[in-house]
């Protein structure tokens, strides 16, 4: 079995999809993206696909060590992000050859389902409180949402006043309900400071990158002044990334993007790795239905996994959803706040190929907003 063909789609809302096809008819999909940069990573598959070009799909972690390792300049999110959508789908393929879901070649399951959480409040958390009991009332037992609009290194307490409005608001639309707080990276160590310490009446599930991943030394600090678990990871990339950061033991629980830190057998080492020293793993996936069911199957067999984020509704999609481009939406199956785990062979999903087509003749030009303080400065968005 060689690999022969490739083929890219660009589909709203934000996402790039990748088929792969071998000389026996076998099809693996795979989300090669990052978001606001699809045309970057795009580029960098079709430059990477003569390691690719006949090769056996079979040898994944060949194939990946010579993606990886064959160019002297290693790392970052574009290279790592298409080697991530090129693992995702060669995974499919194997999956897909022996008739059973991937989670089955790497171990089994240890679970029979994950709980997942929904997004609220939108990039300017708004009306979350209505939110909230809307999710409720759908059946999820767990929600995320940003905490602050723009933060400046030093801000008014007006702001972290606002915070805890909202954050009140969402506790009082029910009692048990899991609360993650995102702070985005866009709050820096002083206001962060300030923010964990007023927060932790509201007994939440975490705090999501409460300052940017590459500041270890403001993680230390916030980690000695509160109880609220810590979350961050999803700017990181491959083992190597996350080596120091567990080593530290600064965070509470790692949050790897299939779509970006490597694929699901590196996501599988680094949560075995962050296993070791006791921490939890909650994989990101603000994107589509290829990066959520690799998700899942790395969720299926990783102990210390816990909860998946998803994005059905996520303010981002808009022109399509995640299960626009499935044959059948219920590949994904949720139930009292968890989803069950694929059955399908492969990656558990079947994408139709028809819509993906389609949607791809429109194509998207997602970028990021630019945010700027009152003073004009360049904001953290």
């Amino acid at each position: 079995m060689k690999l022969i063909r490739y083929e890219l789609f660009k589909v709203p809302p934000r996402w790039l999809f990748l088929r792969l096809e071998t000389d026996d008819g076998l099809v693996g999909w795979g989300e090669p993206v990052v978001e606001g940069r699809a045309d970057t990573v795009r580029a960098c598959v079709e430059e990477l696909w003569p390691y690719l070009e006949n090769s056996d799909p079979a040898d994944i972690e060949d194939i990946w060590q010579r993606i990886y390792r064959g160019g002297f300049y290693r790392g970052g999110p574009i290279l790592t992000s298409a080697l991530s959508g090129i693992e995702q789908a060669l995974w499919d393929i194997k999956g897909k050859k022996f008739g059973v879901p991937v989670y089955q070649l790497m171990g089994g399951r240890c679970r029979d389902r994950i709980q997942v959480y929904n997004w609220i409040g939108g990039d300017r958390p708004d009306d979350v409180g209505a939110e909230a009991k809307r999710q409720v009332e759908r059946g999820f037992r767990a929600v995320k949402m940003n905490a602050t609009e723009e933060l400046h290194y030093i801000d008014s307490h007006h702001k972290v006043d606002a915070v805890l409005e909202r954050v009140a608001a969402v506790r009082a639309a029910d009692s048990d309900l899991m609360i993650g707080i995102d702070f985005h990276g866009r709050v820096h160590k002083a206001m962060a400071k300030t923010l964990v310490r007023e927060l932790e009446p509201f007994h939440l599930m975490f705090v999501e990158e409460p300052v940017l991943s590459e500041n270890l030394e403001a993680l230390r600090d916030l980690a000695h002044l509160t109880t609220i678990p810590i979350a961050t990871g999803e700017r990181l990339y491959t083992r190597w990334d996350f080596k120091e950061l567990l080593h530290q033991g600064y965070v509470d629980i790692i949050q790897p993007d299939l779509s970006h830190a490597g694929g699901l057998l590196e996501c599988r080492k680094i949560a075995a790795m962050a296993e070791a020293y006791d921490i939890a793993v909650a994989p990101h996936c603000p994107l589509g239905p290829i990066a959520l069911a690799s998700c899942l199957n790395l969720d299926a067999c990783t102990p210390n996994a816990f909860i998946q984020e998803q994005s059905l509704g996520i303010h981002y999609n808009v022109g399509n959803d995640l299960l626009d481009y499935l044959q059948d939406p219920a590949d994904f199956t949720y139930a009292d706040g968890y989803v069950n785990l694929p059955v399908r062979p492969g990656l558990g999903v079947a994408i139709n190929e028809d819509m993906v087509r389609q949607r791809a003749e429109v194509g998207h030009s997602w970028k990021n907003p630019v945010w700027r303080h009152e003073d004009g400065s360049v904001a953290e968005w």
